[in-house]
């Protein structure tokens, strides 16, 4: 009886809500603190040594994986921690994008892709908010198979945003100058069979892939902001 009333006594004990320190101090998030530096030390050095700002660009990028798997592991998963690391891949390949668009012509067509990759993303995040969803890869309610496929394979997901970002790393690598065309280094790339023209084809899908995907998000999130306004006009 005495140990029957003990546990009962135990189990109905709330949990220690945890501090405002002890959530910044997470190990997802401070991984995500190492990320940011890695990428301002990056941008710092990416016209005096390329080779030194791809490796740190790049590794940021693995982590953003990792700090996912801890966040799971260690039980640490945060809305502070999810808003940081979109924060961090947005900012990160913004910047990646602009440099682009200085060292390659038509420079217009990488600052399109950066304003169709920020514009997606914060409408998804804000039609997630509004739909009362956890999560804004929750999309389950999609009619868009290609979109399900996007956010609810991880591996079909990881490969189009690897791919995304190694072919932003490749076309940084072969600049020579800051006038380069970029149809002119495509077509030299592909012409030449090489371990390079392999990575650069499956770089070049995944890329298309992630585009499109990003351009169905960014309709289906307007929708749904669209349809969110029309409910609440009903109501009044």
């Amino acid at each position: 009886m005495a140990n029957n009333k003990s546990k009962s006594q135990s189990q109905s004990k709330p949990k220690q809500r945890p501090s405002t320190l002890a959530v910044y101090l997470y190990i997802p998030n401070i991984i995500g603190y190492i990320r940011v530096l890695m990428n301002c030390v990056a941008f710092a050095y990416c016209f005096s040594n390329k080779w030194l700002f791809s490796l740190l660009y790049f590794i940021s990028f693995v982590c953003d994986g990792v700090d996912g798997w801890c966040a799971r592991k260690f039980n640490q998963v945060s809305t502070f921690g999810a808003v940081l690391d979109m924060v961090t891949d947005r900012i990160s390949t913004a910047c990646l994008l602009v440099i682009l668009s200085q060292v390659y012509r038509p420079g217009l067509l990488f600052l399109s892709l950066l304003a169709l990759d920020i514009a997606s993303h914060w409408l998804q995040m804000y039609s997630t908010f509004l739909s009362g969803k956890a999560s804004h890869k929750d999309v389950k309610d999609s009619t868009n198979w290609l979109f399900r496929a996007y956010y609810g394979n991880r591996m079909f997901m990881a490969y189009c945003c690897v791919a995304c970002e190694v072919l932003y790393i490749i076309l940084f690598l072969l600049a020579e100058s800051q006038t380069e065309s970029l149809k002119d280094v495509m077509v030299s790339s592909f012409t030449h069979i090489s371990p390079l023209s392999f990575l650069l084809s499956l770089s070049v899908l995944g890329w298309a892939v992630k585009q499109t995907i990003n351009i169905i998000q960014m309709k289906t999130a307007a929708d749904a902001c669209v349809l969110y306004d029309i409910n609440e006009k009903q109501r009044s």
